[in-house]
């Protein structure tokens, strides 16, 4: 970040840095509870992080807000620009990773009474271990401005992918095996996609980042190992 001569410009920059980290660990604590809570089938966990999720959107609105501010005070050039549309995308990503993180734990909350086959949740595990770490790496990436890690987070969305139709495979196994496990297992190919939906969120941010310190795009086609999705919807609107 560039030092002006305007030091409350330099201020300004800052704290929509300092409110990106904040909702960068917002996020991280509700995906990590609301897998905690599914595993567990934890109601009193799964309630917290639906409980989180207001605390997310303010911070988006306070930051775009910010944004906004200072490039219509500042009328910023260049990186300073990139910095302030940087905020306003990364922000939005990030709040998207927490609408996905409450759904999981809604439901999970729909689940909480017919935990039938706890194995088929295995598989979710390992989804969500990639999708923690690419969220955490996006968001260093950020901060520390490294284009490489950015690009190295781009690069790995492919085996979330991969490791999504792995867990449908088992899903799908599990339903043939008895049909009473249909409506559980309906409800954990939810919250497979929505952690597909939260690696795409961070690659999102990583290309922000390259976007941000270069001022160049990403290619528009990502890395992509799988083709069918499922007929599964998103549920990050809801």
């Amino acid at each position: 970040m560039s030092d002006h001569i305007v030091k409350s410009y330099d201020r300004d920059l800052e704290a929509l840095g300092r409110r990106i980290a904040e909702m960068g660990g917002v996020a991280e604590k509700m995906l990590a509870e609301a897998m905690d809570a599914l595993s567990t089938f934890d109601v009193d966990l799964a309630h917290r992080v639906v409980s989180s999720d207001p605390r997310l959107d303010a911070l988006q609105r306070e930051i775009e807000e910010n944004a906004i501010l200072t490039i219509a005070r500042r009328q910023p050039l260049a990186v300073d620009l990139r910095e302030c549309i940087a905020a306003i995308r990364i922000s939005g990503d990030i709040e998207r990773v927490g609408d996905l993180a409450k759904n999981i734990a809604k439901r999970t909350l729909k689940i909480v009474s017919e935990a039938r086959v706890p194995r088929a949740i295995v598989g979710l595990k390992s989804m969500h271990e990639i999708a923690a770490m690419q969220l955490k790496d996006s968001l260093d990436a950020y901060a520390l401005r490294d284009t490489e890690r950015a690009r190295a987070v781009w690069q790995n969305d492919s085996d979330l992918d991969a490791l999504e139709d792995s867990v449908f495979r088992d899903l799908l196994t599990f339903m043939m095996e008895d049909p009473r496990n249909i409506s559980f297992c309906t409800h954990l190919l939810f919250c497979s996609k929505n952690l597909e939906r939260i690696g795409d969120h961070t690659t999102n941010i990583s290309e922000t980042v390259v976007y941000l310190v270069t001022g160049e795009a990403m290619p528009t086609e990502r890395p992509k190992t799988r083709v069918p999705d499922f007929g599964l919807k998103d549920e990050a609107a809801q």
